[in-house]
C-alpha cells in the first residue's frame, strides 16, 4: 500500500492505489491495526461474463476509500460482496475482521450499506421510514426514537420528519437513505454511487456528511464514477473492466 502524497492529487502506486494527503489521516509509522476492509485476489463471475477479476485492497479503519470507475467497471458488483450480498466465486474478503464468505450474515449486521437505487418507501413520511429500517437493525421504543432524532439532525433533515419522502428533492432522499444506514451506528459504511443523479450543491453537501462521519472514525467505502470526486477521498482505487489498475 502506498503513503499518502502531499500533491493532494491522486498519485499512481503499484498496488493499483493511488493516495490522497488531507493532513491527518495516515496511519502512524510502526502501527498495524487491522484493516476495516481486506481482499485478496477477490473475484466474482457470472456466467461466462467476469464482473470482478483478482482485486486486491486495504482499506485502513476510519478512512474514505473512493472506489472510482465507469458504469460497468465492477464497483457495485465488488461493493455487493464486501456487504455479504453476493458469494465471492474466487478470492477473499474481510469486512470488520469477518470473512464474507464464511458469515456473510455476521457481515451484514456489523455495516451500513446505502445502494446505487433508492430503497426506502416514496409514500412513507421520513420519519416513518427510519423507524421501519430501524426495526429492521432490531431496534425499537424510545432508543430508536431517539436515534432517529440524532439521524435527521445529523443529516439535515429534522425539519422534514412529516414530509413524504417520494415529494423531497433528490439530494435530500439522498440524505436520508444514508441516515437509514447509520441508525444501528456502524463503523464501516458502503455508499453506492451516493450522489448519482443529483445537482452539484447537493453533491457538496452530501461529501460534507461523509468527511464529517469520517472524521468521527467511521471508516467510508464509496463508489463513484463522477472524477472530480476523488478529491474527497484519502485514498482512491481505480476499476476498469473488472480490474483494479
Amino acid at each position: 500500500m502506498s503513503e499518502p502524497v502531499s500533491s493532494g492529487r491522486a498519485a499512481p502506486a503499484a498496488s493499483g492505489l493511488a493516495a490522497l494527503d488531507r493532513g491527518s489521516s495516515a496511519r502512524p509509522r510502526g502501527a498495524a491495526p487491522e484493516p476495516a476492509i481486506r481482499t485478496e485476489r477477490l473475484t466474482r463471475v457470472f456466467g461466462k461474463f467476469v464482473a470482478v477479476r483478482e482485486v486486491s485492497f486495504e482499506v485502513e479503519r476510519g478512512e474514505i476509500f473512493g472506489y472510482l470507475g465507469a458504469n460497468g467497471a465492477g464497483k457495485s458488483t465488488t461493493i455487493r460482496v464486501l456487504c455479504g450480498l453476493l458469494r465471492p466465486s474466487s478470492g477473499e474478503a474481510w469486512v470488520g475482521g469477518v470473512s464474507v464468505a464464511e458469515d456473510p450474515e455476521r457481515v451484514k449486521r456489523s455495516l451500513g450499506y446505502m445502494s446505487q437505487k433508492f430503497s426506502l418507501y416514496p409514500d412513507l413520511e421520513v420519519f416513518e421510514n427510519l423507524e421501519f429500517f430501524g426495526g429492521a437493525y432490531g431496534m425499537s421504543g424510545a432508543p430508536l426514537r431517539a436515534r432517529i432524532d440524532e439521524v435527521l439532525a445529523l443529516v439535515g433533515l429534522a425539519e422534514q420528519r412529516r414530509a413524504r419522502t417520494g415529494e423531497l428533492p433528490g439530494g435530500m432522499r439522498q440524505r436520508l437513505a444514508l441516515g437509514s444506514a447509520l441508525l444501528h451506528r456502524p463503523s464501516i459504511l458502503f455508499l453506492d454511487e451516493p450522489t448519482a443523479g443529483v445537482d452539484p450543491a447537493a453533491r457538496r453537501a452530501f461529501w460534507r456528511l461523509i468527511r464529517e462521519l469520517s472524521a468521527a472514525g467511521t471508516t467510508i467505502f464509496v463508489t463513484t464514477h463522477y472524477m472530480d470526486e476523488a478529491e474527497y477521498c484519502d485514498r482512491i482505487g481505480l476499476m476498469v473492466d473488472g480490474r483494479l489498475v
